[in-house]
């Protein structure tokens, strides 16, 4: 118990140096704060509810639960336990949540208590609550790759199969939802009510293995964060054609777009976060690159703040090869090989604005 005091003194100690170091790097964007929180389960995404001022985090595994934490103090405010999800996200106006465990778990986004289990097909990941008609879209990288649900009720209305592995989308609020296809280096379109693939966009000449997407809804542009060649391939939402591609850091697991500032990021693995500008629908520049802790390679915008947050942890001494577990199918480099252990009580949130 005293050693376990100890790890956690230390790494708030470190964490606090950490903060002021990064404070002190050029460029608009630093790291605000670190927030350690600790707790158990591996962790994958993070959704920051602007309006009902609450984040929340998804931890996986036999201790699997979903952390609620104030979006303003980051102090934590609710739990949903017994749940193994890789991400949820609230409707703010059913006032529904859904996260992605199997089965998908529906649950009150004001009292946090479970309203319902719904037993879908595939694997459920990555997700999408669409505003525009208020439904949940569930990303598999099995069969069917998209389940759809309603968020007033939690009624399976469908499944959409866009021929591929799905990571990240996102909507126009108008109709529309695009995907990245991880695996086939590509854009679906769909249509949000008839729920199917009206088109696909190729983006293989410029890269491969996009893991995040954002959308400038206003202009009808898309920002895919590939990691294969460590770009962000810019490319118009009406038609496909791709405008340009800027450098990004290694390892990409999630991109945003931010409408108040004109500005697409990217949260790499590798210990960066990458920020577009959008000087004009035809002028796209990296603005600035931040340093991160390690593996914060997902992110959410708080459009209240104009704040991105992540998430991370420290890890311990790489195991030597044979005793490591093998790595996801189609883990970016950064991610092969032996993987260190997540130190006991080092998760932590942290906040990155100007």
């Amino acid at each position: 118990m005293r050693f376990k005091t100890l790890v956690v003194a230390t790494l708030a100690l470190l964490l606090t140096i950490a903060g002021r170091a990064y404070a002190q790097d050029p460029g608009p964007y630093k790291v605000l704060k670190i927030q350690l929180t600790g707790g158990d389960g591996g962790f994958d995404y993070v959704t920051a509810d602007s309006d009902g001022r609450n984040l929340y985090v998804a931890r996986s595994g036999p201790a699997g639960h979903i952390g609620v934490f104030n979006l303003d103090t980051l102090a934590q405010v609710g739990d949903i336990p017994g749940v193994s999800a890789h991400g949820g996200a609230v409707d703010t106006a059913t006032g529904h949540g859904f996260a992605t465990s199997k089965p998908v778990t529906m649950f009150d986004g004001k009292t946090f208590a479970i309203l319902k289990k719904i037993e879908v097909q595939g694997n459920p990941d990555g997700y999408l609550n669409d505003a525009y008609n208020h439904r949940f879209y569930i990303l598999s990288h099995a069969e069917p790759n998209i389940t759809v649900l309603d968020d007033k009720d939690g009624s399976i209305l469908g499944t959409i199969s866009i021929g591929g592995a799905p990571e990240q989308a996102v909507t126009d609020g108008k109709g529309k939802i695009y995907v990245d296809i991880e695996d086939k280096a590509a854009i679906a379109v769909i249509d949000a009510n008839t729920m199917k693939v009206i088109g696909k966009y190729d983006v293989s000449s410029r890269g491969a293995g996009c893991a995040g997407l954002a959308l400038d809804a206003k202009n009808s542009i898309l920002f895919a964060a590939c990691r294969d060649k460590n770009n962000m391939i810019i490319l118009s939402a009406t038609d496909g054609h791709i405008l340009t591609d800027l450098p990004i850091g290694n390892g990409s697991d999630g991109a945003t777009f931010n409408p108040a500032t004109m500005e697409a990021f990217s949260s790499q693995g590798d210990g960066t976060l990458t920020v577009v500008k959008e000087n004009s629908p035809t002028d796209f520049v990296v603005e600035e690159t931040v340093p991160t802790p390690a593996r914060a390679k997902v992110l959410t915008l708080d459009t209240k703040t104009n704040q991105i947050l992540t998430i991370t942890a420290e890890y311990g001494p790489v195991p030597p090869a044979s005793s490591a577990p093998p790595p996801p199918p189609g883990a970016p480099a950064w991610m092969r090989g032996p993987r260190a252990p997540m130190i006991p009580g080092s998760f932590q949130i942290l906040v990155i604005g100007k």
